[in-house]
């Protein structure tokens, strides 16, 4: 793979809580127009290496972003230059309405540069539209999630990372949210997508990681991982 057909490229990335190190050297790499999946147990690092790519926590290793070092950059300019990250606990405005939560999510655009963008969220994204003036903390927890990802959607992202989107979420309502990730990867947005739920994440991906324990086990081509016997056993629900 050439460095011009890989847009993010992670080396040797590494990152402590106190003297617990819970990311040891982990490489990966995500073309343009892919999903990617990082798939683990609970306390895996799956969180810990997303917030090392936003640059919310410290550590060393190299990350390059569409040619670019990352390395020393602000979260805030990360997403200036195309990165959004939806957490796990979604971090929503709870006491603050649907919309102003959407516009906040453009804070480093001009009014004028975002607007066309709102109203592609509220055409993806019905309910929150019919929820528009509703305080974000009443939603549910499919619409908190639409919210979430139609905030980090406000920015335009070339890169989106997705941390446990189906966390907490219906089978049904899990459906929904993975159908609009495919939508979006459609759309042009590449995905890096940190999951629990393996069977889901891989079905809809292009290659994936496992993390375990703070490091890379196993990688390779989605629909291979899926078939892979050792992972089967350990996290699609048997042989």
């Amino acid at each position: 793979m050439s460095a011009s057909e890989v847009l993010l490229d992670v080396r040797d990335l590494r990152a402590r809580y106190g003297r617990v190190e819970a990311l040891s050297g982990v490489s990966l790499q995500v073309r343009p127009g892919q999903i990617v999946s990082v798939i683990g147990a609970n306390g895996a690092g799956k969180t810990t290496l997303l917030n090392r790519l936003m640059g919310v926590l410290p550590g060393s290793g190299q990350v390059t972003y569409a040619g670019a070092a990352l390395n020393d950059m602000p979260l805030e300019a990360r997403v200036a230059r195309g990165i959004s990250l939806v957490p796990e606990r979604r971090d929503l405005f709870a006491s603050m309405s649907v919309a102003d939560n959407l516009q906040l999510g453009a804070y480093t655009r001009r009014r004028q540069t975002w607007r066309p963008d709102l109203d592609r969220v509220y055409t993806r994204f019905p309910r929150l539209a019919e929820r528009r003036a509703q305080l974000a903390g009443t939603l549910s927890g499919g619409e908190q999630q639409m919210l979430a990802i139609g905030r980090a959607l406000m920015a335009r992202p070339r890169l989106l990372l997705l941390d446990e989107p189906s966390l907490g979420l219906a089978p049904l309502i899990v459906r929904d949210i993975l159908t609009i990730v495919t939508e979006l990867r459609a759309e042009g947005v590449t995905i890096l997508l940190v999951e629990q739920n393996a069977r889901a994440s891989l079905a809809i991906s292009d290659h994936g990681y496992v993390l375990e324990t703070g490091q890379v086990t196993l990688s390779g081509p989605a629909a291979d991982l899926a078939q892979n016997p050792a992972l089967t056993a350990s996290y699609l629900g048997g042989a």
